[in-house]
């Protein structure tokens, strides 16, 4: 059986980190920032996991399973 492709796209947009999790980048942090306030965009910053059935679905776009 061959080995299994990484979606491309999807790897530019998640890491995994050391202890296997996969995290992703919060969206809408690049432009526009004037209008929100600055809660707003500290909320924005960091990373996030991925939980659930997207956890499933992004792990084999990952080539994982």
């Amino acid at each position: 059986m061959p080995k299994m492709k990484t979606k491309r796209s999807m790897a530019k947009r998640c890491k995994q980190t050391g202890t296997g999790k996969l995290v992703f980048f919060k969206t809408r942090r690049r432009h526009k920032l004037t209008h929100k306030s600055a809660a707003h965009r500290n909320r924005l910053t960091g990373t996030q996991e991925f939980v659930g059935g997207e956890l499933r679905k992004v792990e084999r776009m990952m080539g994982m399973n």
